[in-house]
């Protein structure tokens, strides 16, 4: 399996979903490695996808564009006075997943933060032609923002796995019903509903 994990927002626990993501593919016997093309601030992320496939990648391979201003990336690389392209990016994409059946790529920020000139998330993920998985906050609010989420990632002509919804900031009154609301106003099937802590997942989920 092959997809890139977005999320409605920044903070929302793409990381933490990927690494489960990978972690339970490859205990099933997938040749999964997890990728952050993009990180800004710390690598925590990168260094948590890459534990999460054993360590068989290094920390660069992983993760080849890294910021230390804990911005978008792309202000975060003009901070730095560096310039990324998308065609750099398709590039390292094509040569470190060439040999694999099973890739996971972790977006930065949401969905449309902007990662290079005049391009964004979005942009990156149709570059590396890839279906899409959606990860919001269950809580208050992550409906409007997964509609609009899907609504951009149709306009794109792009496939949509997915969505998961996270315990990423704890339950609030919402928590219960967000998912009724969404197979309610969308087709795209809400994969999962990770509870706080949750270690591991049961596949298979598609």
């Amino acid at each position: 399996m092959k997809a890139f994990v977005t999320g409605t927002d920044t903070g929302v626990g793409k990381t933490f979903v990927t690494a489960l993501l990978a972690r339970a593919l490859r205990a099933s016997g997938h040749d999964t490695i997890a990728l952050k093309p993009l990180s800004s601030g710390d690598r925590s992320d990168a260094e948590a996808l890459r534990s999460a496939c054993d360590n068989e990648l290094s920390l660069d391979e992983v993760n080849p564009f890294w910021f230390r201003a804990p911005l978008a990336p792309l202000a975060a690389a003009r901070m730095e006075d560096r310039r990324i392209s998308l065609e750099s990016l398709c590039s390292w994409f094509q040569t470190i997943s060439a040999e694999r059946k099973s890739v996971l790529v972790e977006g930065a920020g949401g969905w449309l933060a902007p990662v290079a000139d005049r391009a964004t998330v979005a942009d990156l993920c149709a570059a590396f032609r890839l279906p899409v998985i959606v990860v919001a906050a269950n809580r208050l609010g992550c409906v409007n923002h997964i509609l609009l989420t899907l609504e951009s990632i149709r306009a794109r002509d792009l496939d949509c796995l997915g969505i998961i919804l996270n315990a990423a900031t704890g339950p609030d009154d919402s928590s219960g019903t967000n998912r009724a609301l969404l197979e309610e106003f969308t087709d795209v099937p809400v994969l999962l509903e990770v509870a706080s802590g949750q270690a591991e997942l049961r596949l298979p989920l598609f």
